[in-house]
């Protein structure tokens, strides 16, 4: 027996809104036996918005039931039948949320039409409840009203089981079947062809733009943990809703899916990512050279495209460097910004400091330069040569003084001895600390992996 269900609410998820209306249609396969409709007050206002597009108001529902005093019919309704919805997910979540609250736990298999329909009558422009049904001559005198929604959706599901050749409600119905939980306009396929190994995949909406990145040791588990579950909230609602495709890079290492994952991110900037975004190189050390002809050090905010010596996370991490670099070199406090009052210098040669004049241009930059010289030795230059996509292949992946060069795939007879054609061999990617740190970490988990350059 299938539930066909249809319901109208005051917003987009469940977990804020409530339900206006609902309607249930009981099927046995073949014909609609039991018809159950009602107006629900939802104990709030109804936005003017969804009153024009429903027709149902505030004062129509002002003497309906709460959704609590129809839970135990609509539970009874539905318990042991499938759920059959156009886009089902977005039904199933507000019954499922608003029965839970009542105190009543639903747990049924699903059926959507809108997938149904996209295997069943393929290659329709639209598979909008409207336009689909004008397209196959169903009528619906009551659109946006629950009772006229479910009847037509009832209509088309009869429509459905006969045109079914190949058994695809049959198959959507079984246990190890993903068609119960996935978006409603995501191809069963894209999850299919999806491998069981490490890599990047990305969500695109209908128009095929990037909504989200992600990496994954599995890349068909870890997609496929995205659509578990029934979280009624907003975020979710909405990025289910929008996800039209799935595409993937396969990487040979988790490491290297991690890091293409934060190139991504940066890259494209999707929509529904948020942690990695956030990660910015906060300052960082520049060098430039005076009026005068002095090379002056300073911390400054991190800017992209500028060649910055150093970049650091935190003010006091950069201001650290640069008080040992003066000590270490007898810089001038005063040149690199630390010093900022007018009394005299506090560097080691007071008052015979570049600063006053007592050092020419060329003997104080020579001290600047060793200062950047040493920084820069003191920075490890290594690749990482891990497992690769295929058998015959490896990864790798370069840190050069202390920087994320970049990464890329070598044959296992490649000698990574030679750094200059290392890295003709490996894809230059933009790096940041987190990147930098990730790789730092995973060198001393698997120093046997490591490869220095001297």
């Amino acid at each position: 027996m299938y539930a066909i269900v249809d319901i109208e609410t005051t917003g987009g998820h469940a977990s804020a809104n409530g339900i206006t209306e609902i309607a249930i249609c009981i099927h046995n396969g073949k014909k609609v036996t039991e018809r159950y409709s009602t107006l629900i007050n939802p104990e709030r206002d109804i936005p003017i918005y969804i009153s024009a597009l429903t027709g149902i108001t505030n004062e129509m529902v002002e003497k309906a039931p709460p959704f609590e005093d129809v839970a135990h019919d609509i539970y009874h309704l539905l318990n042991n039948k499938i759920f059959v919805a156009h886009n089902v997910n977005f039904d199933y979540s507000f019954v499922r949320h608003h029965l839970s609250a009542a105190g009543y736990e639903l747990q049924t298999k699903k059926l959507c039409t809108v997938r149904l329909g996209r295997k069943i009558i393929p290659g329709l422009p639209s598979y909008g409840l409207g336009k689909l049904c004008r397209h196959l001559g169903i009528e619906n005198e009551s659109r946006h009203r629950a009772a006229g929604d479910a009847e037509a959706t009832s209509t088309l599901f009869s429509l459905l089981l006969k045109s079914d050749t190949q058994n695809h409600i049959a198959q959507a119905l079984k246990i190890n079947s993903k068609e119960q939980v996935l978006p409603a306009n995501l191809p069963k396929k894209d999850v299919e062809v999806l491998p069981s190994s490490p890599g990047v995949y990305y969500f695109h909406d209908d128009k095929g733009k990037v909504i989200y990145v992600g990496k994954a040791k599995n890349l068909k588990k870890r997609v496929c943990s995205h659509f578990a579950g029934n979280n009624p909230g907003p975020q979710r609602q909405e990025f289910l809703r929008n996800i039209h495709h799935i595409s993937h890079q396969l990487c040979g290492t988790e490491l290297i899916a991690l890091i293409l994952e934060a190139v991504e991110i940066k890259r494209l900037w999707p929509k529904y990512n948020r942690s990695l975004k956030r990660f910015e190189q906060a300052y960082s050390l520049y060098a430039f050279e005076d009026q005068r002809g002095y090379m002056r050090l300073a911390v400054d905010k991190h800017r992209k495209m500028t060649g910055a010596i150093y970049s650091c996370n935190t003010l006091f991490e950069g201001r650290s460097l640069l008080l040992k670099l003066i000590e270490n070199f007898d810089l001038c406090p005063k040149f690199c910004f630390i010093q900022n009052n007018n009394g005299p210098c506090a560097s080691k040669n007071g008052e015979t400091c570049a600063c006053s004049g007592c050092q020419s241009p060329e003997e104080y930059n020579q001290k600047v330069e060793l200062a950047i010289n040493e920084l820069n030795e003191g920075f490890p230059t290594f690749a990482i040569r891990d497992a690769g996509r295929t058998d015959d292949e490896h990864s790798c992946l370069l840190i050069e003084k202390g920087r994320f060069y970049g990464m890329g795939y070598i044959s296992h007879y490649f000698n990574v001895d030679n750094l200059t054609q290392l890295k003709n061999h490996l894809t230059p990617y933009p790096g940041n600390d987190y990147i930098r740190t990730i790789v730092a970490g995973y060198a001393s988990k698997f120093p046997e992996r490591k490869v220095v350059f001297g």
